[in-house]
């Protein structure tokens, strides 16, 4: 990677975290309540790299064994960086003791046989021996659309309910990935639902607080909605080479 691909990535950084914090005062949202998630997936090391010197900590990856690579080479070489790890892709059954053993969040937990596999392949304490549960969200398809991931909104108490009662995993919140939709105002209505959810959700489990809606293309909405985490791959690290997976 370039020295000038860095100074991109930087300045790319540097002026999404401005427009989030416009968007915060705009929609009268609380001076940092928005976390900036950047998706690095298909990204090489040097990228992240770019991205952690510009003062990014949260990462997102959708494939299981290219995350856990990138995970191991930081706590090997960067451990002092504290960086946060969040997988946000599809889960298989077969891939989620990888997940459970490797990662801080996931975003795209969708059922319950997915969950109980994570709590169960996730270690109660950390090397440190304190206690580590995984962070949790539940991925809601908003959109009713067959192609998606996610629950439908009638099953969501019912994981969450299962989610709550596991030592191994805390439940944060919601996810979802809405169709896409050109007009402000249609995507707005689209994430005023997963808000509305979010607030039922809360009323039941003090300890949710996390919205993770809104990328690119739809930034403003999802804030003005009440994300408290956009996940911006594209604007910071530019088109995604999928060679690279």
């Amino acid at each position: 990677m370039t020295c000038s691909h860095q100074t991109i990535i930087q300045k790319n950084i540097e002026q999404i975290s401005q427009q989030i914090h416009e968007a915060e005062l705009r929609y009268s949202r609380e001076p940092h309540s928005v976390q900036l998630l950047a998706v690095s997936k298909t990204k090489p090391i040097e990228a992240l790299q770019a991205a952690i010197d510009a003062g990014q900590r949260r990462f997102g990856e959708n494939y299981v064994q290219e995350g856990v690579d990138k995970i191991q080479h930081f706590e090997q070489h960067y451990s002092q960086c504290k960086l946060e790890w969040h997988f946000i892709g599809p889960i298989q059954s077969n891939k989620t003791r990888l997940i459970a053993e490797n990662f801080d969040w996931v975003h795209s937990v969708d059922r319950e046989k997915i969950a109980q596999r994570l709590n169960d392949q996730r270690g109660e304490r950390n090397q440190n021996g304190e206690k580590n549960p995984l962070q949790v969200l539940i991925q809601v398809n908003t959109s009713g659309e067959t192609s998606k991931s996610g629950t439908n909104h009638d099953q969501v108490f019912a994981l969450a309910e299962l989610i709550n009662a596991l030592p191994n995993l805390t439940l944060r919140g919601l996810m979802s990935i809405p169709e896409h939709v050109p007009d402000y105002a249609s995507q707005l209505a689209a994430f005023e639902k997963l808000a509305q959810l979010k607030t039922q959700l809360q009323a039941r489990y003090p300890q949710v607080d996390t919205l993770s809606m809104g990328m690119s293309g739809d930034i403003q909405a999802a804030i003005e909605a009440g994300s408290t985490m956009v996940r911006i791959g594209t604007a910071i690290f530019g088109q995604r080479d999928y060679q690279n997976k």
